[in-house]
Formats: structure tokens, C-alpha cells, sequence
């Protein structure tokens, strides 16, 4: 693998693909307060995802770690769990699980700039438009979707990888300024603690339909023949170390599934199947299409439907009220309404109906915050609805 050079261009950065300087780079970091965290991944171009550069910041460096070189980042493992050490990442949901999946990697003492930005009420949350607005920065994202497994990256993925991280410290500095005047760090803390704690996917044999968009409004039949598709798309993918999308596209899936082709000159005529991938695949996706269509009857998939709880007539009144109260306060706080009060939550209170803020603790997923800030009135409101 060819040694990847150390640009210093707009920013200087260490990089690092040997396990001493990895040691060398962690115990710098002990000492630091905070860091500023992303990462980059190669989801758009192999079949299994893996993180392929880690870039850390500190107020006096710019760190590239490549993964790929190292094989793992253990020595970074306890910086990560350290709660005495501020982990400030945007849109972590994403990274934690990530770096959970290929690392074993615990992240505590988050900060979320993320989450910040939308308790905040803001109407834009990315990273870029908050550089932008904050300090005035014009981030280019034409290297978001760039394959990060290749080495050696060029010149302009490293400054891009360097300056995403680069300012997330101050950031978070400014947006925690500006939650600490509206006294809603504390509600932020929370929720970046609960957001720590995210697990990645895990595997289960599951049918595959159950994540294609427009499955549920098929028949059996044709569910049959999406997983018998959906199926062969995976064990080619795998195969080749090609994300599935990029070996058939879900339009010409469905369009199979639709049609459902039964020669040659049948399959041709589906939109989105290039010549090539009709030379390639369509033998092979003709065979599983009629071995679906062949199945017998008791053997066919059925679409699981969601069983739809029946509420008492005073319960969905106080859903609506209380659904009314959310829409309000959510404007009156410039915040999204969601976050005064999600869903779930307030068909959990309408069922429950808890007339004393110490009752609210039976509230499945309700935030210590939402209790302290809304407890009182929701209990008030949910007495006046009966």
C-alpha cells in the first residue's frame, strides 16, 4: 500500500497508519477535554460497510487515523469511553453505531451538535449550512459520497476530511453558549447521554421485503418474487463487493415484481435494466421469478400487518388535546414538535393517563427534561380532559 503523505495546505494534520503512532496520538488525547469527531465510510461503493478514516481534532491538532492501515484503533478505545473527555461529533447516531460495528467502540460524554442545533430551534441543522452561518465557511460535499477506502486519497478528500472536523470544537462552543441562555443544556445532555447508547444493526434472517419500499401493498404472490429477487440482488452483491443497489436498482425490481417477465424479450422491456445487466443477470433472475411464481400456495410470504391498539373514546380525546398542547408549546418555544412531545409519547400518556408528575415515571420514553419542563401542565391537562 503506497504511505499516504502528509499535506499541510489550509490546515496542518497528523496521519496516522502505524500502531505506535496510534499509542503515540492516544496518549495526547488523555489529556485533552474535548475533541471533535467524524468519520468517513465506504457505504456507496462495497457490500459491507466499514468506517475507512476516523478524523479527530483537538484545540491545537487536526488527527487522520486510517483504519484501513491499522486494522483496529484499540489504543483509541478508552479516550472514546471516557467520561472526562467531551466527545463533540454532529449527527453521532450514525458514527457511534459505526464505530460500535467495526471497533467495539463506547462513546461517552457526547455532544451532539446536531442535537444542539435542532433544541434550538433551528431550521437548518447540517453541518454545513451551521459553518456557513457561524463563521461563514463554504464546505464543499462533492466528497461526501467519494470512495474513502482507496488509498492513497487525494489532496482535496484530506482537506475535506480535515475541515469537517476541524471546527466542530468551536461549534459546539457557540451552541452551547446559546443553550445555557435559554436554559436548555440540560435537556440537551440528556439526549445526547440516550443517543450514546445506540446499538448497530443487528443481523436477522428476516425477510427482505420488509425493507422494500412498497411491499406492504402487494399480494402474496408478488411478494414472493420480490424476496426470490431480493435474495439473488444480495448473494450477487456479496459476490462481487458491490452495495445491492448498485446491482439491480429497486425501480427494476418492482417492475419485475409488476410485470413479472417470464422470457428473455419479456425481460428487456423492464425500465431500468440496462442490455448489460439483462446479458448478466436475466437468465439467472428469469429462473428465481419462476421458481416463485411455482410456489404453492401454504408456502407463500404474507406481509406482517400492524394489529392498530383500540382506545376508549376519553383516550383519544386526550390524544387530541394533548396533541393541540404539543403544536402549541412547540411554537410558542420555536421547536420542533416532535421534540416537546413525540407520538408515541403522547398515545402513552392518552392510555395511561397519569394525573400526578410523579406518575409520569410509567411513561414509557419519557425524558427526565419533558418531565421537569412540561410535567405539571400535562398532568393539568390531562385532569381537565377526564
Amino acid at each position: 500500500m503506497p504511505k499516504q503523505k502528509i499535506i499541510r495546505k489550509q490546515s496542518e494534520y497528523v496521519w496516522v497508519d502505524t500502531n505506535r503512532e496510534l499509542c503515540r496520538i492516544a496518549v495526547s488525547l488523555e489529556k485533552e477535554p474535548v475533541i471533535g469527531v467524524d468519520l468517513e465510510a465506504d457505504s456507496m461503493f462495497h457490500f459491507k460497510e466499514r468506517v475507512c478514516l476516523l478524523q479527530i481534532s483537538t484545540p491545537s491538532q487536526n488527527i487522520l487515523v486510517d483504519p484501513i492501515g491499522l486494522k483496529d484503533i484499540a489504543p483509541l478505545k478508552p479516550i472514546f469511553a471516557d467520561p472526562l473527555v467531551r466527545k463533540v461529533i454532529h449527527g453521532s447516531d450514525y458514527d457511534i453505531r459505526s464505530l460500535k460495528r467495526d471497533f467495539g467502540v463506547e462513546v461517552r460524554s457526547l455532544f451532539d451538535t446536531h442535537i444542539a442545533a435542532r433544541f434550538l430551534g433551528y431550521r437548518e441543522t447540517g453541518l454545513a449550512k451551521l459553518l456557513k452561518d457561524k463563521f461563514g465557511l463554504n464546505i464543499e460535499k462533492k466528497y461526501q459520497k467519494k470512495d474513502w477506502s482507496k488509498r492513497p486519497l487525494p489532496t482535496g478528500m484530506l482537506d475535506y476530511a480535515v475541515q469537517d472536523a476541524s471546527h466542530l470544537l468551536a461549534l459546539a462552543g457557540i451552541l452551547e453558549k446559546e443553550l445555557r441562555a435559554k436554559k436548555r443544556i440540560l435537556w440537551v445532555e440528556e439526549e445526547c447521554e440516550i443517543q450514546s447508547r445506540v446499538s448497530p444493526a443487528t443481523i436477522d434472517k428476516k425477510p427482505l421485503f420488509l425493507k422494500f419500499k412498497g411491499a406492504g401493498r402487494l399480494d402474496s404472490r408478488s411478494l414472493a418474487v420480490l424476496e426470490a429477487i431480493l435474495q439473488f440482488r444480495k448473494k450477487v452483491a456479496r459476490r462481487r463487493d458491490l452495495p445491492p443497489f448498485k446491482v439491480l436498482a429497486n425501480g427494476a425490481i418492482m417492475g419485475m415484481v409488476t410485470k413479472r417477465p417470464m422470457t428473455e424479450a419479456h425481460i428487456k422491456e423492464i425500465k431500468g435494466l440496462s442490455p448489460r445487466q439483462v446479458k448478466a443477470l436475466g437468465p439467472s433472475l428469469l429462473k428465481k421469478i419462476g421458481e416463485a411464481l411455482d410456489l404453492p400456495r401454504d408456502e407463500l410470504p404474507v406481509y406482517p400487518k400492524k394489529a392498530g391498539k383500540r382506545i376508549s373514546a376519553q383516550a383519544a380525546e386526550r390524544t387530541k388535546a394533548l396533541r393541540k398542547w404539543r403544536e402549541r408549546r412547540a411554537g410558542e418555544m420555536v421547536l420542533e414538535p416532535g421534540l416537546v412531545c413525540s407520538n408515541a409519547q403522547i398515545q402513552s400518556l392518552a392510555l395511561i393517563n397519569p394525573m400526578k408528575s410523579e406518575n409520569l415515571e410509567c411513561i414509557n420514553g419519557l425524558k427526565n427534561w419533558q418531565s421537569q419542563v412540561f410535567g405539571s401542565e400535562i398532568c393539568e391537562l390531562l385532569k381537565k380532559t377526564g
